[in-house]
């Protein structure tokens, strides 16, 4: 059974406030094609299908045109879609009832019974061979939130043993409907214990706090992959082969910028998968940045002032980083390098700008006690803070400026 794993789309995400729809687009039609071209017979999508909670329209249309157009293209298509913790779990599952008859299983709530006890049969997907046998179960296992997993008492971290226990008693319960002969496969939007991150996934555990990372034992060794999402840098996992994150498949940050997106694609069978290989997802529009290191505004505004012009390019624009090095406070700063982009091929997505201190990697946050917070001046604050910024005294002019802002301030008050 040819399987495809793919996970992280994030449909109508914003790169830098440009839309991206184009890229989204390029990546679904070539996916038909990819799951043509390779037969497959198994979609895993392992959650994030959306960016937000409530995606617009236009990227609903997207998701359900590509659909449809996965089962034109290969009608015995079997497909299973996890939420992620960008998705809408409800949702992203209300269409569910009238795309299980298209072999389309999405599932995005954990549901339980009256007494309280989550039904895993409701996450245990049934796959088919072309000859409509059951040929191997997946359990499907969308992002689990608060709630979703089972209590686990007098523990260290109840999330991450929590849903560790959560895909034990999954893999019991599939173990009662898999026969000889049948393979098992598992889902899961997660963060793994040491996963490498991207810039990008770096926020994401911000928000979710720093305490979900999930070992690679919560999945037993008889599981034949794992498929997961959430991480959006392709790795496998605990040195297991089988337990891997496919990755974004287009890039989400600029910290990307080398490296190869991708789909994994295998062979399942009972005994263990083969064939295990990364099909590289074509890159739509290209990341660039200018320079290739921080350096001064002059020759930075004459490093972008060489590049193609739009007449002169060809295909879409790139996104474009600006890296520049400044000395102090540089108000005119994005208005000249705008001015020197002016007519060229590429969007101007972000402007990088670093001070010396900065580069050197000197520029640290300090804590200091309320008391010593209380008996500073505004004016010392300023002068601080100038100093670990720029690492240089807060000119006499600004000083001047600064005073006349606070004596107003004070006015005000």
């Amino acid at each position: 059974m040819r399987v495809l794993h793919t996970a992280d789309w994030h449909i109508g995400q914003l790169f830098h406030e440009y839309d991206r729809s184009y890229e989204h687009q390029q990546f679904l039609d070539w996916l038909v094609q990819t799951i043509k071209v390779y037969d497959v017979e198994v979609l895993l999508i392992s959650g994030d299908v959306f960016d937000l909670a409530n995606p617009s329209a236009a990227a609903i249309k997207m998701f359900y045109s590509f659909l449809n157009q996965a089962v034109r293209v290969q009608p015995e298509l079997q497909m299973v879609i996890t939420a992620g913790n960008h998705d809408s779990a409800s949702r992203l599952e209300a269409p569910k009832p009238l795309l299980e008859s298209s072999n389309i299983h999405i599932v995005g709530v954990v549901e339980k019974d009256a007494e309280g006890n989550i039904d895993y049969r409701k996450l245990t997907i049934p796959l088919k061979d072309k000859e409509g046998r059951v040929a191997a179960w997946c359990l499907a296992v969308p992002f689990l939130r608060m709630g979703d997993y089972p209590a686990v008492s007098d523990c260290d971290n109840p999330y991450a043993e929590g849903v560790e226990r959560f895909y034990k008693e999954a893999y019991q319960q599939a173990l009662e409907v898999k026969e000889d002969g049948q393979a098992l496969i598992a889902m899961g939007h997660l963060h793994a214990q040491k996963a490498e991150v991207s810039d990008m996934d770096k926020q994401e555990r911000l928000i979710m706090g720093g305490v979900e990372c999930i070992s690679a034992g919560a999945f037993a060794e008889e599981i034949r992959y794992v498929a997961l999402g959430h991480i959006h840098k392709a790795q496998c996992i605990g040195g297991k082969e089988h337990i891997r994150y496919c990755g974004s498949p287009i890039p989400m940050s600029f910290s990307e910028i080398h490296y190869k997106h991708q789909v994994m694609l295998f062979d399942l069978a009972a005994e263990g998968i083969s064939k295990l290989q990364a099909v590289e997802v074509p890159l739509s529009v290209a990341l660039q940045r200018v320079p290739s290191v921080h350096s001064a505004l002059p020759e930075v505004l004459m490093a972008l002032q060489q590049l193609p012009d739009a007449a002169s390019g060809s295909g879409e624009p790139p996104y474009l980083e600006v890296r520049v090095r400044i000395e102090g406070p540089e108000p005119g700063l994005r208005h000249k390098i705008e001015t020197a982009l002016s007519g060229k091929h590429v969007r101007l997505a972000r402007i990088d700008a670093r001070t010396p201190a900065e580069e050197r990697g000197i520029a640290e946050s300090k804590v200091i006690s309320a008391d010593k917070l209380h008996d500073l001046q505004p004016l010392d604050v300023f002068r601080k803070v100038y100093q670990q910024k720029y690492n240089n005294e807060a000119p006499q002019e600004m000083i001047q400026l600064f005073n006349q802002v606070s004596q107003a301030a004070s006015q005000a008050d």
